[in-house]
């Protein structure tokens, strides 16, 4: 009936209607013929490679979607197929789908044409610029944009910096100082964020971010603005059962350990110590490798007044149940 695709005869022709046919074949022991309506014309192919040549753009109507791509009628008898991965630049299209829909009219590029096979590859992303083409100028290293936080993952965000182009932020490029165990206790899905080109790899597609970047290093400083004697006060930000870390200028990182919090023996920091205490200490050990600093309250007071110390003690006194485990256990190991 057609060199195209036909469901049924009702699209082609229909009841009463006069048409002109072909004799394919004449069987008179089973008094049987065989007619042809697409004989009429030239096979669709017959000049296929001069119509539609490798890289021209065609228009078409989606006939048929897969699971691997969707299939195109350029006219009748002649599709090619728009595979899954030439469908968008920026898209991670798991469907065809989610782009096209059957019965749309679209415009694609040839991208092959196998006229001996009767197969054509279309590409519908080619019709339009790749945006990665020239972003290595348009977003140079070192370069500041701002983007909306797209999703988090356990390693990092996922940052639209533009239409169709994303880039991570690992959670290590997230903050010189603070240790982030998951992007989602300083960001959240739809913030606007400030960010620097870390690194663009255009042949991968992939963009590395930093909002630590942002700002100067401030432990590089650290040596000579904190030095072993400074005298410090900190907020508790985490209780530990071996300290207490605090907040510094900053947002540097100080840990106190439990011997150093106080002269009375605790067994673990919250004994006798909360969240967002602020305690005066001192530098007694500077890690720039590791970027450690550690602290002590005890080597604080150790030139002050009795009263000073007397006055923090009373500020953070020792469970009772705590002292007497610790004398019940000296009494049992005595």
């Amino acid at each position: 009936m057609s060199w195209g695709r036909v469901n049924h005869p009702s699209e082609v022709v229909k009841l009463g209607e006069k048409i002109k046919v072909v004799v394919l074949d004449f069987n008179d022991k089973k008094e049987r013929i065989s007619l042809g309506r697409k004989q009429l014309n030239d096979h669709p192919w017959k000049n296929v490679s001069n119509l539609y040549p490798e890289g021209s753009v065609v228009k078409g109507k989606i006939v048929s979607i897969t699971d691997y791509g969707a299939f195109m009628e350029i006219c009748e008898g002649v599709e090619g197929l728009i595979h899954i991965s030439e469908m968008s630049w920026t898209q991670n299209v798991k469907h065809p789908s989610q782009i096209l829909k059957v019965s749309d009219e679209v415009e694609a590029q040839v991208l092959k044409l196998d006229e001996d096979n009767q197969k054509i590859s279309l590409g519908l992303k080619q019709t339009t610029p790749d945006p990665w083409e020239d972003i290595e100028q348009e977003l140079p290293v070192g370069s500041k944009v701002t983007g909306t936080i797209r999703n988090l993952a356990a390693f990092g965000a996922f940052i639209e910096i533009k239409e169709g182009i994303d880039g991570l932020i690992h959670v290590s490029d997230m903050s010189w100082t603070q240790k982030i165990n998951h992007p989602s206790e300083i960001l959240k899905k739809g913030d606007n964020v400030e960010l620097v080109i870390l690194a663009v790899d255009k042949d991968k597609r992939r963009i590395s971010l930093s909002m630590k970047h942002l700002h100067d290093d401030p432990w590089e400083s650290v040596s000579s603005t904190l030095p072993v004697g400074t005298e410090v006060k900190g907020q508790i930000i985490r209780l530990l059962d071996r300290g207490a870390v605090v907040k510094l200028q900053d947002d540097i990182e100080g840990f106190i350990p439990n011997s150093k919090l106080t002269k009375d023996h605790i067994q673990k920091a919250s004994d006798a110590f909360k969240m967002e205490d602020e305690l005066p200490a001192v530098v007694t050990e500077v890690d720039m490798n590791n970027r450690k600093l550690t602290l002590s309250v005890v080597d604080y007071f150790k030139n002050r007044e009795d009263a000073e110390w007397r006055t923090y003690m009373e500020s953070h006194p020792i469970p009772k149940s705590t002292i007497g485990d610790e004398t019940d256990l000296e009494k049992q190991n005595s």
